[in-house]
């Protein structure tokens, strides 16, 4: 049952038409949706092409995939992170979209970093000052006797 995309010259418009078969595309002549016209001209259509997951993991395995990866380039880290969510077919989630986006800024995954925490650790991290010096969370431990 294919779709074929139409532009109307009329209204100039473009159409999107559904027919029951191949042949019925021949059989009948196209009418605008909106205007009525059938001046419709025939337009190249894109292509989706649906992979399993097994052959996007597969791609994602490639060594080709890695050519041009600089990870000290944050817009580069960026471009790897679109090809990898594209490759999944799924969405990553608003943080996702706005970490991509600070890099093809050009901001640093440091920066992103310390602008987010969240994304470093647990949901109660809070922001740290990259100026402090961090704190010594380490404890002694004693004995039964009190000594260390």
């Amino acid at each position: 049952m294919p779709i074929y995309e139409y532009t109307c010259e009329d209204c100039r418009r473009r159409v999107s038409l559904f027919f029951r078969s191949f042949a019925a595309v021949s059989e009948v002549t196209p009418v605008c949706p909106h205007c009525g016209s059938s001046r419709l001209v025939r337009r190249i259509s894109r292509v989706a092409v649906v992979r399993s997951e097994e052959s996007r993991l597969e791609s994602m395995l490639d060594t080709d995939f890695l050519s041009g990866l600089d990870e000290n380039d944050p817009r580069s880290l960026a471009r790897f992170m679109r090809h990898i969510s594209n490759e999944l077919g799924e969405d990553l989630g608003d943080e996702f979209e706005e970490v991509v986006e600070r890099l093809e800024a050009g901001e640093s995954p440091e920066e992103i970093e310390k602008h987010m925490p969240e994304l470093a650790g647990s949901e109660d991290s809070e922001p740290v000052d990259s100026d402090e010096a961090p704190s010594d969370t380490t404890k002694e431990t004693t004995d039964d006797t009190g000594e260390p």
